[in-house]
């Protein structure tokens, strides 16, 4: 008997500061896209994460909230705004064929993260969804504006810290 996955929806985004190199991370798991927005806020989880770049933080992000959450189960959408996310399944091929090096034989960057997305990839059932972010007000859907709550809170997170 092949029984249908329930569908669950994984908003992620992370903001870092280049100069301080520290960064938070922020995720909200929904199982349903027909949620108040105030009672969203509450459910965002958010992370600081030291020594990161916005590409690792990104990551970073998304496997902490892959790691945390018991999501075997289900049929995982995600949504970010990180176009490295996008795109890495497709690079993966390629990847491990070079070891995760470089044309100049060097370890690329994050090598160790990618790897542990394979794994989880390996694992989970996700599809990766593009979010334009910072869209003007007028031109957002339901799942921009959801999106738009997860950026604010990681925005608001490292300004705070900065303070």
């Amino acid at each position: 008997m092949n029984k249908t996955k329930a569908k669950i929806y994984l908003f992620t985004d992370g903001s870092v500061s280049p100069q301080s190199k520290i960064g938070f991370g922020a995720y909200l798991l929904l199982d349903t896209l027909e949620v108040l927005p105030n009672e969203l806020q509450k459910k965002i989880k958010v992370k600081r994460f030291k020594d990161s770049s916005s590409t690792k933080l990104e990551l970073e992000t998304l496997l902490w909230a892959l790691n945390e959450e018991s999501l075997i189960n289900y049929k995982i959408e995600v949504y970010t705004d990180c176009q490295n996310i996008i795109g890495l399944k497709d690079r993966r091929e390629r990847l491990e064929k070079n070891e995760y090096m470089t044309s100049k034989d060097k370890v690329i960057k994050n090598h160790e993260l990618y790897k542990d997305f394979f794994k989880r990839l390996d694992i989970l059932d996700c599809e990766f969804i593009k979010v334009k972010g910072h869209k003007k007000s007028s031109t957002k859907n339901k799942i921009d504006e959801i999106f738009t709550l997860v950026d604010r809170t990681t925005r608001k997170a490292l300004r705070e810290s900065v303070l």
